[in-house]
């Protein structure tokens, strides 16, 4: 969804109790990041529904959420696989030199010599550091991001980033 006003942050994996609370398996980092973009909006079966934050914790490895108007185990139950979307508007500014994964999916990526690698298609997180999952038809290139040293430059505005990477790797 890069150009959607909605990003996904998480999705209801399962009911906590009986009191119609939730377990959410969230994106954000750190995971009960995701209780701090209230409202949320719940897709599931392609419909939406906007839903308040009223209370949550981090639970082991996913976070467990009391959400306005879901009383009971059964209302809590109906939920479960809906995505959490929230509004990119409700992220923080980044600062300088900071970047969103959601604004580098789809760059292309090249060379400082101008050869094209391919398109940004996900990141992943990978404890040493993040990477970029680059694809150009079959080929598919893991290049570590490290801004200053493998990632030389990132334009936005020009969907453009300039890497130091062996076209051959």
């Amino acid at each position: 969804m890069p150009n959607s006003d909605f990003l996904n942050a998480g999705q209801i994996s399962g009911v906590f109790g009986i009191k119609g609370w939730i377990k959410v398996f969230s994106f954000t980092h750190p995971r009960e990041n995701i209780l701090r973009y209230s409202p949320w909006f719940l897709k599931k079966d392609n419909l939406i529904r906007e839903v308040k934050v009223l209370d949550g914790q981090r639970h082991g490895n996913t976070v467990v959420v009391e959400l306005e108007g879901i009383a009971d185990r059964d209302a809590a139950t109906a939920l479960m696989g809906s995505e959490i979307l929230i509004r990119r508007q409700q992220l923080p500014e980044t600062g300088p030199d900071e970047y969103y994964w959601h604004d580098l999916i789809g760059l292309n990526v090249e060379t400082e010599s101008g050869v094209r690698l391919g398109i940004v298609d996900h990141l992943l997180e990978t404890g040493a550091n993040d990477v970029l999952v680059v694809i150009d038809g079959e080929t598919e290139r893991l290049i570590p991001f490290l801004q200053k040293q493998t990632v030389l430059k990132i334009d936005l505005s020009g969907q453009l980033i300039i890497v130091d990477w062996d076209p051959d790797f």
